[in-house]
């Protein structure tokens, strides 16, 4: 099969399981804003934020590695497991010492409990076999398609259910320790080569080395997507926290997820066909001209029905999230137009690009959140977002050229 059909075949398979996880995604919300209130999604804010930090200062990049080069897979399964393992106890360690102090940081106790409960995630989740990123490598989107659509259902489901009996923020975490088990089963019984307990130093190097651009990205980036959580959980308490990482949520959904559909598809396809620039760079061009539409078209309708959209999925007592609503979805729409070039950064061995980037936004946001938080509440979180996302576009742009020249 042509690498175009693969290419269609994957898109046709990664874009059915955006739809059905973001269509779960939203019936989950729609039920969970009724039964909580905006203060228990903010301390469950807090908690997933200090573990999503851990795992990223962490990353070591072991699955760009695997795809990128072909044959890495079989050969390095096992020191990525055992890495991966250690990886897990760290981040579990760190997160149960760190929790008083995250508590007092945010000035909420409730908090404290949460972060306990879901350090045992990273620490499940270090023994999942590697080798399941083969269906990525391998292109089997149709295998992807029914493990990510059921590992996420059975999420949702022990979610919901917790939510109605306990009224509680830690549903989420029984919902994402249920989920984290399955996958952890699944991997093993399903999917080969098998990890062995077998350390081999110069392949973890290797690793390291060749990942140590997506590492330090991976930390700015959640710095990026995270430092205004921080900010607003930190200035103006976890209800209002909640309400913004809803607004954030509900504008990413339709936009940014389109862009990730053609990224799982295009990134591995990209790495295949390098040898020949100009079928990349028209491949490139066709995909970001297609997610531009796409997102455009989805941004149009959040930003023109915000109000109606809040009152009838999430309920009238979210009202307060229009307006943040609205320019996170501005911002949405270009980042997920910008967000195809990282593939193309991934496939040439370009991490570095996506970096820079990063940083430029990042800074451009320390720089500008705090006194438009300080003047504007949550919208002005949301405006540094956009300032940020739209000042670093045509550095995205530059880098591009860079690579096509």
């Amino acid at each position: 099969m042509s690498y175009f059909k693969k290419s269609i075949k994957g898109l046709t398979w990664m874009g059915a399981l955006r739809l059905f996880l973001r269509s779960l995604t939203y019936l989950r919300l729609a039920i969970l804003a009724r039964v909580l209130d905006p203060g228990s999604f903010g301390v469950f804010g807090i908690a997933s934020l200090v573990l999503a930090f851990l795992e990223i200062v962490t990353e070591t990049g072991i699955n760009v590695f695997l795809i990128q080069d072909e044959g890495k897979l079989n050969k390095y399964v096992n020191s990525a497991w055992v890495v991966s393992i250690i990886r897990g106890f760290l981040i579990s360690l760190i997160l149960t010492i760190s929790a008083p102090l995250v508590s007092k940081f945010f000035n909420s106790p409730e908090s404290k409990n949460l972060v306990y409960l879901i350090s045992i995630i990273p620490l499940i989740r270090g023994f999942i076999n590697p080798s399941i990123v083969k269906l990525q490598k391998n292109l089997e989107f149709n295998k992807e398609f029914f493990l990510r659509s059921g590992i996420f259902t059975f999420d949702s489901v022990v979610t919901i259910i917790l939510a109605f009996i306990y009224k509680s923020a830690s549903c989420f975490i029984f919902g994402m320790l249920a989920s984290v088990l399955l996958e952890l089963v699944v991997s093993h019984i399903f999917i080969s080569p098998k990890p062995k307990l077998n350390f081999v130093s110069e392949q973890v190097k290797e690793i390291i080395k060749r990942g140590k651009w997506i590492t330090v990205n991976g930390i700015l980036s959640y710095l990026f997507t995270h430092v205004d959580d921080f900010i607003v959980g930190r200035i103006l308490g976890t209800a209002n926290l909640g309400y913004y990482q809803m607004s954030y949520k509900v504008s990413e959904l339709p936009i940014t997820e389109v862009s990730n559909v053609f990224h799982n598809v295009t990134f591995p396809i990209f790495v295949k066909i390098r040898n020949d620039k100009n079928r990349v760079k028209s491949a490139y061009l066709k995909t970001t001209l297609t997610i531009s539409v796409l997102t455009i078209l989805f941004g149009l309708i959040i930003f023109l029905f915000a109000k109606e959209f809040v009152s009838i999925i999430l309920g009238k007592k979210w009202l307060p999230i229009v307006d943040t609503l609205k320019i996170l979805t501005v911002a949405g729409v270009v980042r997920a137009i910008m967000g195809e070039a990282q593939a193309v950064f991934l496939a040439f061995k370009k991490q570095e690009y996506i970096t820079y980037s990063t940083l430029a936004a990042l800074l451009i946001i320390v720089v500008t959140i705090i006194p438009l938080i300080s003047k504007f509440g949550i919208i002005g979180a949301s405006i540094s977002t956009l300032i940020a996302v739209l000042l670093t576009a045509p550095m995205i742009i530059f880098f591009v050229l860079k690579v096509f020249k």
